[in-house]
This record gives C-alpha cells, sequence and structure tokens, in this order.
C-alpha cells in the first residue's frame, strides 16, 4: 500500500473534545484505530487517541473513493480523517463515551501508517500476561488505563512542584555520579574511563548533597528526583525509582510535619476531590509494633493484637511455655465471626503464616457450647476464658494465636496475618485515606550476622535530645529524631531531623563501627562542612511511584511507571542489562568475563 502523507492537513480536534455544540462544523482529526466493523453498506471507525475515543463513519454515498480505501483500514493503524460533526442517529449514542452523542461523517482519509496485527487488543478489560505487556510496552501504553495513570503522575507531579514552590522551596539538581558510601542497600557503580579502577555510584538519595546545600544557605530545597538501589526486588520495588525530596534548615520534626500535611492536602484536593483531615495522627513506633505488629501500619480496621504471655505461660502447651522461657512472647487476634471457617480454610491461614516466619498456628472457636481447638486441653478452664476475654472473643469468633523466642517474629507475623485477614473478608473500606505518622524510631539496632550496630533509617538521623547521654552506654535504648508518613498500611515517606554538629555525627559513626580513618576517607567533605556552621536541618523524601499507585488505586507501582523493570532488574522492551563490546571494556580498564 501507498501511504498518505499529511501535506498541509492540521488536526483541528482532539477524539475527546468533540460534542452537539460542534454539529455541523468540519474537522480534522487524526489517531489510531481502536475498532473497525463493516455493516456492509456503512464502515464504522473508533478513532482514539489520548484524549478518547470517536467515531467516525464511511459512507459510499458521501464519497465513494474514501469509502473504498475504509475497507483497507485495520486495527493500531494510524489514519487522518476530514469530515463533518453529525449527531448520532437515535438510540445509537453511547452514554460511557464523553463523545458518545456525536460522530464524524467521513469525507476524506489518509493512511499514514500501518499496523502489523496487536500482540493483544487494547481495549482496557483484555487481560494480557505482564511479561508480554512490558516487551510490548508501547503498546500497552496506548491502553486507556496506563494513559490516564501516567496523566495523573503529570499532574501530581505538577501538584508538588506548585505547592512546594508556593512555600519558599528551590528546586535544585543534585549530581548523578556521586562515590559510593557504605550503609543502605547495594550501589550501582559507573566506572570512570579518565580515571582507571576508579568508580563513581549512582545515588540511592541525594541525602548528603541536600544537606550540602543547607549548609550552603538555601535554606528550603526540593526535586522530584530519580533514585537507584541494586536490591531484591518487589511489587512496590524498582532498581531506578523517583522521589520527592525535601530538606528544611531552622526547623524541627513538628514543622516538617505540618508542611508535608500541606503538600498532601493540597495534592488529595486537586487530584481525588478528597478532603484530608488535619492534624495527621502520630503513634510512637513502639505502639505501632505493639497493636498492629508493623511499623506501616493500616489503622482503618481493627483486629489489634493482644499479649497473652502472662496467662500462656500457665499452660502446659510447649510451644507457648519454650518461647516464653526463651525470653518470647504469645499474641493473639480475634477475627470476629471467623468461627465459620472451615478447618481446611484455618489449615490455608496456618500456611500463610508460615510465609512469615511461623512455625504453626494456634487457634480457638469460640462456640456457644464452649471451645473448640487443638489446644484447649493443655489449658485451665478458667486460664482459656481469661485469654478469650483478653481478646474480647463472643461466640462466633475465631482466635489465632502466636508464639515465639524472637518478639519481633511474632509481630511480623501477626500483623501480615491481620492485613490478609482483613481483605480477604472484606474489612477495609476502599478509597479511604488513613494517615499517620510513626515518631520516635530506634536511632540503632544490633545486626547478629555483622555483629554491630546498624541505623534504622541512615546514619545520619539525629538522636533525641534526651536520649544523647545514653549514646554511648545504652545505644539500644536512644531514639532516633526519625518520623515515617504511613497512608492506608503503605510507607509512603520517611525522613528525620540530621546530625548538623560534627562531634554528634562522629561519635555515631565511631558506634556503626566506622573508625576516624574510614569515617574520613568516605564522608571527610560532610564532617568538614559540617564544621563550618552547619543549621540545624531536617527533611523528608516521599516515594513519588508508591504515592502516585496509591491514588491510581493501582496494586503495584509496575502501572504508574511509563518504563519499568521486572523482579529481576531487567526490561524486556530493550533487552537490558546486555553485554557490552570488548573494546567498551577495554576502554574502561574492565577485563574479565561478562
Amino acid at each position: 500500500m501507498n501511504l498518505d502523507s499529511l501535506d498541509d492537513w492540521r488536526r483541528t480536534h482532539n477524539c475527546g473534545e468533540l460534542s452537539k455544540k460542534d454539529v455541523g462544523t468540519q474537522a480534522v482529526l487524526m489517531g489510531w484505530v481502536q475498532r473497525r466493523r463493516d455493516h456492509g453498506g456503512l464502515i464504522f471507525v473508533d478513532l482514539r487517541d489520548r484524549y478518547g475515543l470517536l467515531q467516525v463513519v464511511f459512507n459510499p454515498e458521501m464519497n465513494p473513493r474514501t469509502h473504498a480505501k475504509a475497507h483497507s483500514v485495520r486495527n493500531e493503524y494510524v489514519i487522518a480523517v476530514q469530515g463533518k460533526v453529525g449527531v448520532r442517529p437515535q438510540g445509537t449514542e453511547n452514554p460511557n463515551l464523553a463523545t458518545g452523542e456525536v460522530e464524524v461523517l467521513a469525507q476524506e482519509l489518509k493512511i499514514l501508517n500501518e499496523s502489523k496485527t496487536p500482540p493483544f487488543p487494547i481495549e482496557n478489560e483484555a487481560e494480557v500476561a505482564e511479561n508480554v505487556r512490558l516487551r510490548y510496552r508501547y503498546m500497552d501504553l496506548r491502553r486507556k488505563r496506563l494513559q490516564e495513570n501516567l496523566i495523573l503522575r503529570h499532574r501530581t507531579a505538577k501538584v508538588v512542584k506548585d505547592y512546594l514552590s508556593s512555600q519558599g522551596f528551590l528546586e535544585i539538581e543534585t549530581p548523578f555520579l556521586t562515590r559510593s558510601t557504605p550503609e543502605g542497600a547495594r550501589d550501582y557503580l559507573v566506572p570512570s574511563r579518565p580515571n582507571p579502577g576508579s568508580f563513581y555510584a549512582l545515588p540511592q538519595s541525594p541525602q548528603l548533597f541536600k544537606q550540602l546545600l543547607m549548609i550552603s544557605g538555601f535554606d528550603r530545597y526540593f526535586q522530584i528526583v530519580k533514585c537507584f538501589r541494586d536490591e531484591d526486588l518487589r511489587a512496590d520495588r524498582q532498581p531506578e525509582f523517583t522521589q520527592i525530596d525535601v530538606e528544611m534548615s531552622f526547623v524541627d520534626a513538628k514543622d516538617i510535619q505540618e508542611c508535608m500535611e500541606g503538600m498532601l492536602e493540597v495534592l488529595f484536593h486537586e487530584i481525588l476531590g478528597v478532603e484530608l483531615k488535619r492534624p495527621f495522627p502520630k503513634m510512637s513506633y513502639q505502639e505501632a509494633i505493639s497493636r498492629y505488629g508493623l511499623d506501616h501500619p493500616d489503622i482503618r480496621f481493627g483486629m489489634e493484637l493482644v499479649d497473652v504471655t502472662d496467662v500462656a505461660s500457665r499452660s502446659n502447651f510447649h510451644v507457648f511455655t519454650q518461647a516464653i522461657q526463651g525470653g518470647g512472647i504469645v499474641k493473639g487476634i480475634n477475627v470476629k465471626g471467623g468461627g465459620e471457617l472451615s478447618r481446611k480454610e484455618i489449615e490455608e491461614l496456618i500456611e500463610v503464616a508460615k510465609v512469615y516466619g511461623a512455625e504453626g498456628l494456634a487457634w480457638v472457636k469460640v462456640e456457644t457450647e464452649g471451645w473448640t481447638s487443638p489446644i484447649v486441653k493443655f489449658f485451665q478452664t478458667e486460664d482459656l476464658q481469661e485469654v478469650i476475654d483478653r481478646l474480647g472473643g463472643e461466640t462466633g469468633d475465631l482466635l489465632l494465636l502466636v508464639a515465639d523466642r524472637v518478639n519481633k517474629v511474632v509481630h511480623e507475623i501477626l500483623g501480615h496475618l491481620r492485613l490478609h485477614l482483613a481483605r480477604e473478608r472484606g474489612l477495609i473500606e476502599e478509597r479511604t485515606y488513613q494517615f499517620l505518622w510513626v515518631v520516635d524510631f530506634p536511632l540503632l539496632e544490633y545486626d547478629e550476622e555483622q555483629k554491630r550496630y546498624v541505623a534504622v533509617h541512615h546514619p545520619f538521623t539525629a538522636p533525641k535530645d534526651d536520649d544523647l547521654a545514653h549514646l554511648k552506654d545504652a545505644p539500644l535504648e536512644v531514639r532516633a529524631k526519625a518520623y515515617d508518613i504511613v497512608l492506608n498500611g503503605t510507607e509512603i515517606g520517611g525522613g528525620s531531623i540530621r546530625n548538623y554538629r560534627g562531634d554528634i555525627q562522629r561519635l555515631i559513626f565511631e558506634i556503626l563501627g566506622i573508625g576516624p580513618d574510614e569515617a574520613e576517607a568516605k564522608f571527610g567533605f560532610l564532617l568538614e562542612a559540617l564544621d563550618y556552621g552547619a543549621p540545624p536541618h531536617g527533611g523528608i523524601a516521599f516515594g513519588f511511584d508508591r504515592l502516585v499507585m496509591l491514588l491510581c488505586g493501582e496494586e503495584t507501582i509496575r502501572e504508574v511507571i511509563p518504563f519499568p523493570k521486572t523482579q529481576k532488574a531487567t526490561c524486556l522492551l530493550t533487552g537490558a542489562p546486555a553485554t557490552v563490546d570488548p573494546q567498551q571494556l577495554k576502554e574502561l580498564h574492565l577485563k574479565g568475563e561478562i
């Protein structure tokens, strides 16, 4: 086929804007053929661009040559149409389309490009394997749902930039080629050709540079910036991701939290028309773990964890007593109405618990005649009744109990099991938005594998003033000036007040096992800067992809990133990562098999 050129044609309208007010006018439209229907005499084409869908009618009585040409049109052909806007005949309107009351009666047709048969239908409702979608991502991105997601992503970025600019923040770029530093995930390394044997690292975050900007006197900084981490992936992680990065001087945690609440308030109003209630509630890290098992709790529903260690210690149930004697705990949750679950369904819950580290799961059904449970025989009647009362058990409820020598294991098992049950039983009210600040995190934790202290957030987080005196003698009791913001059980951001005094930063490096020489070699530029009059400062970083995911109501950030990687960090579209020419390796002073 000889394809047409546009010549002097110019698009006058997009496919989503025509309505009854345009009836009788001439229009030139361009786009992709979503669907072609041949009704014998008339040919109907649904023409699509990113603005919408419009029906185009080819009638042999209007222009036989154009009608004949329309016979060759197929799905995903790129065409241009010139014609008159008309009203659809009564009874043929499509109320699901913004343009559903009108159609374009084609007078001229240009076929600008052909298309092979698409690898999958472009309609939203078509089920397509994700690996196929990622292989043909440019086709996937033609689908309405993906286009709407990326349009919302653009709008979100614009609202954030406008808000922060209105609050006196400056958008300042920081380098992508920097030096590798310890702590955190693995870096992506980039060899330096002019400096043989030396490497840049792609930034996991602009953390040190934004602190340097505060020391430079810029007061309020932000970026919507790409970051890179070489880590194992899951649904909400990518090797390259985007974050809203913010830093402020002469502030405390409350100042930062209030400013960010204002940003989210404007964002949700502008994007979703949702009015958020401020201030957002706050909860300490310890309370979050104790009540919900996780440090990013979903507080839209109950089913809180309850400690029954003291009662369980009086039982003869070996699993419980051994865990308690080993310094552990026993906790449980109450699944209201869960007594209806069959033994098979309870076994499935046990398998879910095992995914998160459980060796088993004790259960008790509260029934009119008494209790049904494999562990009843190990309890005195009054002790089991106390467990049930403490968990608020009533007839028809199912109580689930977990024990372990390690408290963290118990909390994580029940925390994840709680979320699983809430989703399965429809306990979560959809399209509600419950924000929560989690505060008072531990500054440090002890890594048994490395046999040393590690930072819970990062080594530049400041300790609470009241706990500063205990840094050396009781480091695990020191709380951080850190805060995470959680939305519907998903951590969407985290930040802290920083160490702006060089002596405190050096002390924390020492406790982390980073000696003076290593600290100077890897962080000397920061330590030196802190000695030149650093202001009190702090900030926060939001996971932009996660935030957009929640705004779109999606389950994975791959649905809101234009060209995402797989869970093995590969790009099915381009074939990256790939081998390179040996000459390139030689120029980079690299050798060996790749």
